[in-house]
């Protein structure tokens, strides 16, 4: 299964960026091997609306089907779930931990976003 994790930087030992619109990537992991593609999101950083559908529109497009994220606003959030991606928020640390908590399931899908519209 591929999971979606907002990262600071461009490896598993990078860490969760708490954005989700404005994170400055996305890690995409497979869980079963543990291999990963870098998704560059910093063009996002800049945008001052729209910032999270935009982004969720990236996660949908690399096929993830679980985000991990520190943070993720009520658009994006709405825009995940339609597209049946189970969003997990209030996540911190090193992106591989993050990924090895949730496949040992320490970390569960959030009922509605944590943060409103245009939080930066």
């Amino acid at each position: 299964m591929k999971i979606a994790v907002t990262s600071s930087g461009k490896d598993l030992s990078s860490q969760i960026d708490p954005r989700f619109g404005r994170a400055a990537y996305f890690l995409i992991v497979d869980t079963e091997t543990m291999e990963f593609q870098v998704v560059d999101n910093t063009q996002g950083m800049g945008f001052s609306h729209g910032a999270g559908p935009q982004a969720a529109q990236k996660i949908v497009d690399h096929n993830a089907k679980v985000l991990l994220t520190g943070n993720c606003g009520p658009n994006a959030f709405r825009a995940l779930q339609a597209a049946g991606i189970e969003v997990v928020i209030n996540v911190a640390g090193a992106v591989k931990e993050a990924v090895e908590r949730y496949k040992a399931g320490e970390l569960q899908a959030a009922d509605t976003p944590n943060v409103p519209g245009h939080w930066r």
